[in-house]
């Protein structure tokens, strides 16, 4: 294989296929030192069509993932979009989203909690704002995945900041519990490639932090 037809190969390579500077600067460099590799060669040991094959091919493959990544993120930036105009449609609407508030309606509050493991004992303490326990509510055995719960609140409404606490266990041993409370969508945001909703009380939370939705 002679010089010539090496760079004319590349050209052939690089001159049907649109690309960015950066990948036709990393070919014009690789072509570079590949013809002054070339030139001084050993005369009586020349590289083989095989070894200019296999260093073509690894200039190409660099190029094929850059590509590859561009396309990734282009996709990536869309998504965010696509969700982004979804989750404008909860605005106005309830989520289900990890927290330990009781939201409080026509004098009964709810609150919710999921297990990972099915649980023989289940048992919701109602914590006042000030961490005293207002009452404890026996669930008994319960399934793994979401459950919820009621509470008659009496005269409480849902600004007295009352909580609530889980305690699940299998036989004598302890299970993980989360909390699980109902908030209200007031705006959604984007933050990199995250959505965001903006909630009525716990703030800013991550679109993907939704366990259900009212």
């Amino acid at each position: 294989m002679t010089v010539s037809s090496v760079l004319a190969a590349g050209s052939a390579a690089t001159g049907t296929t649109p690309t960015t500077a950066n990948d036709a600067g990393s070919a014009d460099r690789f072509l570079k030192l590949l013809v002054a590799q070339m030139q001084n060669q050993d005369p009586m040991s020349p590289m083989d069509n095989a070894q200019v094959t296999s260093q073509m091919a690894q200039i190409n493959t660099v190029s094929g993932i850059e590509k590859l990544n561009a396309s990734v993120q282009s996709l990536s930036g869309q998504f965010v979009q696509m969700q982004a105009l979804q989750g404008a449609t909860l605005v106005g609407h309830d989520v289900v989203v990890p927290g330990d508030r009781l939201s409080i309606t026509d004098a009964h509050a709810q609150g919710g909690f999921e297990l990972a493991n099915a649980a023989d004992s289940v048992k919701v303490e109602v914590l006042a704002a000030s961490g005293k326990v207002l009452d404890t509510i026996d669930l008994g055995a319960q399934s793994s995945g979401l459950h919820s719960f009621n509470w008659p609140s009496g005269t409480a409404d849902d600004s007295s900041g009352l909580r609530f606490r889980v305690t699940a266990k299998s036989g004598a041993t302890k299970l993980s519990t989360t909390a699980l409370m109902r908030d209200r969508v007031d705006a959604v945001s984007t933050s990199g490639d995250s959505l965001l909703l903006e909630l009525q009380k716990s703030g800013s939370v991550p679109y993907s932090t939704v366990k259900a939705f009212n």
